[in-house]
């Protein structure tokens, strides 16, 4: 069985930080994209960032640049995001997200093949 398991998430207060955890079950994130997503309570879904799996190239969102970093370790098959600053808006459950058969970051949320359950970010003032 594919699947992907986030964890990490939690409450923090405005400034804090989170990291993030995406692990695969049945294939490697190694050689894929794998994006991470997020959605508030009321809104739809966004993407926070991205990180391709041949170069390992991250793509960032404006409002993630500069306070999030998307990395992977190959050696235990994670890919984390890092939050730093965090602000009451970042509050929402994450997503990651990836397809095995493309190492490129997808153009479209719809193109990923996997998603993983999620995990609740809460961010207080």
């Amino acid at each position: 069985q594919l699947l992907l398991v986030e964890s990490g998430g939690g409450m923090v207060q405005v400034g804090g930080s989170l990291t993030l955890s995406c692990v695969a079950s049945g294939f490697s994130l190694e050689d894929c994209g794998v994006g991470w997503f997020r959605q508030a309570p009321g809104k739809e879904r966004e993407e926070v960032a991205c990180l391709s799996g041949k170069h390992g190239s991250a793509y960032y969102l404006d409002f993630a640049k500069g306070r999030f970093t998307i990395f992977r370790d190959n050696a235990n098959g994670t890919v984390y995001l890092q939050m730093n600053s965090l602000k009451p808006e970042d509050t929402g459950v994450y997503y990651c997200a990836a397809d095995p058969a493309e190492a490129a970051c997808p153009r479209y949320p719809e193109l990923y093949e996997y998603w993983g359950q999620g995990t609740q970010v809460t961010v207080s003032s």
